[in-house]
């Protein structure tokens, strides 16, 4: 879906788009590393859908994008990507993996057909920047507060009763719940 807003990041899932009308094809990724990007980088500047390079999608703030399967860049983003990968490892036991790896579990976990994966335990003790699903509506985690999810940004959301499950990936919210801190959309702390 095309918006005006753009957010804080861009994202990467390689050629979704056909050049000549500047439109969304129906496949959703033909690269299983999926990258949360920086807007701006060494004062590049892209014409979004121009060429045959890779679509470039935009992120309200680094939370949606790792709810959507995305990871922290190795190019544009080291420093968060390696902070990423050390939060990964201590969350999912093991040694620090290499970026295809993660990127082979992120795949899988997106890939699964059915419903959402459960919340594991009470919402309110999801780290910050996990996100969850009540219906069509999404919500981040933040001090243990839900936020409702929108293009603008988010609002302050009443308890959640019933929620649907986890739209950020397990492993993801492993990273997350072991100390990674992702960029939240600054309308979370205008409206604390």
């Amino acid at each position: 879906m095309a918006v005006p807003q753009r957010g804080l990041f861009t994202g990467n899932r390689g050629i979704i788009h056909d050049p000549a009308t500047k439109t969304l094809l129906m496949r959703r990724w033909t690269s299983k590393a999926w990258l949360i990007c920086r807007l701006d980088f060494r004062n590049v500047r892209r014409d979004v859908m121009a060429g045959r390079s890779w679509t470039e999608l935009f992120f309200l703030d680094e939370a949606t994008a790792l709810a959507a399967g995305h990871r922290p860049c190795f190019f544009c983003r080291r420093e968060s990507a390696l902070a990423f990968r050390a939060y990964w490892a201590a969350g999912n036991g093991g040694a620090q993996p290499k970026a295809k790896e993660m990127d082979m579990v992120l795949h899988g976990e997106r890939r699964r057909v059915g419903p959402l994966d459960p919340v594991p335990g009470a919402v309110e003790d999801l780290p910050d920047g996990a996100m969850v699903a009540v219906g069509e509506q999404a919500f981040v985690i933040s001090s243990g507060r839900p936020f409702s999810w929108s293009w603008d940004g988010y609002r302050p959301a009443g308890a959640l009763a019933v929620v649907d499950g986890l739209l950020t990936p397990p492993s993801t919210v492993a990273a997350l719940r072991s100390g990674y801190r992702p960029a939240l959309h600054p309308s979370i702390d205008a409206r604390s």
